[in-house]
């Protein structure tokens, strides 16, 4: 049988959806515990795509897709106002 782990120690994907409130409420929503979060992932996605022995374009095309996808969502408000727009 596997040892019993707390709600708190348990990744995102493995909480059910009925525990999903109360392992939110558990986070660190404090400046420092943002930061900490933020600074967490930003490493494993460094050694997981970037820092690798034999490399690929796999860890690029993520950051580059993300860049994409952000700065549409920067400009949809643009982007939603010409959709209509006859040019003529």
């Amino acid at each position: 049988l596997p040892a019993a782990v707390l709600l708190k120690d348990t990744k995102l994907m493995d909480v059910k959806l009925g525990q999903l409130g109360s392992w939110l409420a558990m986070r660190d929503f404090t400046p420092g515990g943002i930061i900490g979060a933020m600074r967490r992932g930003y490493n494993r996605y460094y050694n997981k795509y970037i820092n690798v022995r034999k490399g690929g374009i796999g860890g690029i095309s993520m950051v580059l897709a993300g860049y994409v996808v952000l700065s549409y969502m920067w400009s949809y408000s643009h982007v939603k106002h010409d959709r209509r727009r006859k040019y003529h």
